[in-house]
């Protein structure tokens, strides 16, 4: 679950993580309300989950009303990667010493927490040489590891206390709260010495929510997820081309990765599980369906206790309640798997032995597509 920025700043003052004044605004009567209260200057921040809005223009300074609300206006309509915010960010102004960058994440690779920080914050991480790395024990982050960083970042005195002493409440955070990240680009080093989390990118592991009822006031579930839970099956959209459904989140992921592997970028999973029935398999096209920018949809099943004809007849009624127009590409295999494909000859669903076969055919489609 990524959390907007105010979220994970909400998070942040919970812990005793500075951060600046704000108020989310909706609308233009909720913004020249933060206004008053916060002041000018001020800054305007859009609320997205994607990343790169600072170079789309997403985040803007006002310096007096006149402007303020010219721009508050402009931003809550323009939309970042495809995406509109979902509400602007009202901020005070900071008079910032200087910025660094943190983040605290799961190296999954490594199967450890990694502590990531540089001198040069605001900007994007990967183009900076100087950053310092360090993979961490699996006793967690200790006081003296953070006292090194804190020298080898440049810092004395006052701010490195202060800054030991802010960096082990965000290791805190990541523990109880079981994030996957916590990144913060800049962390400001105020004229005091003290420290401040300008920003805020926090992401928490999916599987853990139901160990934090705190956190899921905090979940944005869009109407194809809401529509996808009524049916009982696991949807998440994504930002490629590709749909893919199967049956079981394993074989579900383990197509994605092959897809992947094919240069193919997925634009859809989901997964509709065990207790597939023609009506929920049909519910699932009619949310694929929902996406424009999908090209094509890869299906993966293993008849187990689905019975893959139920399946070939909900793709069949799709097809001829005009539900989807884009061709499918299946291995399909298991209970009723010779019906299955029997039912499904002729139509606009290909079928294949291996779904390295259905991958390779169904890239050949889309990158004609693409062309």
């Amino acid at each position: 679950m990524r959390l907007l920025e105010y979220q994970g700043k909400q998070l942040f003052s919970e812990y005793g993580i500075p951060v600046p004044v704000s108020q989310l605004a909706l609308d233009e009567q909720e913004a020249l309300e933060a206004s008053k209260k916060i002041g000018f200057p001020l800054m305007l921040k859009s609320q997205l989950t994607v990343g790169g809005r600072g170079k789309a223009g997403a985040i803007v300074k006002c310096s007096n009303e006149s402007e303020f609300i010219t721009k508050f206006n402009e931003l809550l309509h323009k939309d970042v990667k495809g995406e509109l915010p979902k509400g602007i960010l009202v901020e005070g102004m900071i008079n910032i010493a200087k910025e660094l960058y943190v983040s605290l994440f799961l190296n999954r690779g490594k199967r450890c927490f990694t502590l990531i920080s540089s001198n040069e914050g605001g900007v994007n991480i990967e183009s900076v040489d100087s950053k310092i790395i360090i993979d961490l024990p699996h006793t967690g982050l200790s006081k003296e590891l953070v006292q090194d960083l804190a020298t080898r970042l440049g810092l004395e005195a006052k701010p490195a206390t202060l800054f030991v002493d802010f960096i082990l409440k965000l290791s805190h955070l990541v523990k109880d709260k079981e994030a996957e990240l916590a990144e913060i680009n800049p962390l400001a080093i105020l004229s005091d010495g003290s420290c401040m989390a300008l920003d805020s990118k926090v992401i928490i592991d999916d599987n853990s929510i139901f160990r934090h009822p705190e956190l899921k006031k905090f979940q944005q579930v869009s109407e194809l997820q809401a529509r996808a839970e009524e049916s009982g099956f696991s949807f998440v959209e994504l930002d490629g081309n590709i749909a893919i459904i199967g049956n079981g989140a394993g074989l579900v992921m383990s197509t994605l990765d092959l897809v992947n592997d094919n240069a193919g970028k997925p634009g859809a999973f989901l997964d509709f599980g065990g207790r597939a029935t023609t009506e929920t398999i049909y519910q699932a096209l009619e949310v694929i369906s929902k996406i424009p920018r999908i090209k094509a949809i890869l299906v993966n099943l293993f008849g187990g206790i689905v019975r893959t004809d139920l399946v070939a007849q909900a793709i069949l009624n799709a097809y001829s309640d005009g539900i989807i127009g884009v061709p499918i590409y299946a291995r399909i295999s298991g209970a009723e798997s010779v019906k299955a494909k029997e039912m499904l000859a002729g139509s606009r669903a290909k079928i294949y032995d291996s779904v390295e076969e259905a991958i390779s055919s169904l890239m050949s489609h889309v990158s004609g597509s693409s062309s």
